[in-house]
């Protein structure tokens, strides 16, 4: 057994069980940003929303990084609510970057943590290669500008790297500079630092986590590529996938829904959060439509979660 750094079962509070369909799911959300990555709000201020949306069940799943757990896990005791360990981490799969949400029921093992000081050397080399490239596209000092945007020490993502842009007249908006210099395949897009999806998801196996593959139809890929990704992620010992991630097409989810049923995935659900004010707030997604998929707290990792127990 793993050693438990943040587990979730010695939470103060019993929360309502949760239902074992995704369908009609209200009050839970495992996708969540704070300043620990990317996210605009404290974890104490996430989980303050958190509450004031009426969730029971949410994920802080902060990229390549656990350091937001112990604030957000004190402030949601207080409210009440059911946090769980958790990160997204970064890989790459035939050449794509692809993320990967560990779920931690009984916390972060050593190996784990080990792996996660991976993920920020990792981090740090590819900010450096992100801001070379950007330069000449007219961003100079584009790591310092960055890390203004940034406001603090915390590892930088491409989101910084767009605000930047943005700051300095290249672009007119983030939407933009994710388009022109930052999205996938795009100058920005720089993935060749991170793990391969095989070892990222044996750090999540080792710790007695749930791998889920984050928002699978945000890649560009097809149909056939997708199972593709999901028979490796399988083989890796991966278990579940973002069914609704945010706002997507009905008839986009419903085929999703089919994939994972076909390579019997657990299916999860997230907002993938950031800031306030933009379109999504915690718990806002699109309604999951009726299928055979099961939900990811219904693994049996993940039953102390779901219950309260």
């Amino acid at each position: 057994m793993p050693m438990s750094v943040f587990p979730t079962d010695d939470l103060e509070t019993r929360p309502t069980t949760l239902p074992d369909t995704l369908e009609g799911v209200r009050g839970i959300d495992l996708h969540l940003h704070s300043t620990a990555s990317d996210g605009k709000l404290s974890p104490a201020e996430l989980a303050d929303l958190c509450h004031a949306r009426g969730l029971t069940h949410v994920a802080l799943t902060d990229h390549d990084t656990i350091e937001g757990v112990v604030e957000a896990q004190a402030r949601c005791r207080h409210h009440g609510i059911n946090l769980m360990t958790a990160a997204e981490l970064s890989c790459q799969w035939r050449g794509i970057g692809i993320h990967i949400v560990a779920l931690l029921p009984q916390g972060a093992s050593r190996n784990f943590e080990s792996g996660l000081e991976i993920l920020a050397r990792a981090r740090e080399l590819r900010s450096r290669e992100i801001a070379h490239r950007l330069e000449k596209v007219g961003l100079a000092d584009g790591l310092a500008k960055a890390r203004r945007e940034a406001g603090s020490e915390r590892p930088l993502g491409r989101p910084d790297f767009a605000a930047a842009l943005v700051t300095a007249g290249v672009v007119a908006d983030t939407k933009t500079a994710f388009k022109r210099y930052l999205g996938a395949g795009k100058r920005g897009d720089v993935k060749m630092h991170w793990p391969e999806l095989a070892t990222v998801v044996g750090w999540i196996r080792e710790t007695g986590g749930v791998a889920v593959v984050a928002h699978p139809l945000r890649y560009g890929m097809t149909r056939r590529k997708r199972d593709l990704l999901f028979s490796a992620f399988i083989d890796a010992g991966g278990e579940a996938a973002e069914l609704v991630s945010g706002y997507q097409n009905p008839d986009t989810t419903h085929d999703l829904a089919r994939q994972l049923d076909f390579h019997g995935l657990y299916g999860s659900i997230g907002s993938d959060f950031h800031y306030p004010g933009g379109p999504l707030s915690p718990g806002t997604i699109s309604p999951p439509p009726r299928s055979h998929v099961k939900p990811v707290w219904c693994h049996p990792a993940l039953r102390r979660f779901a219950c309260g127990e």
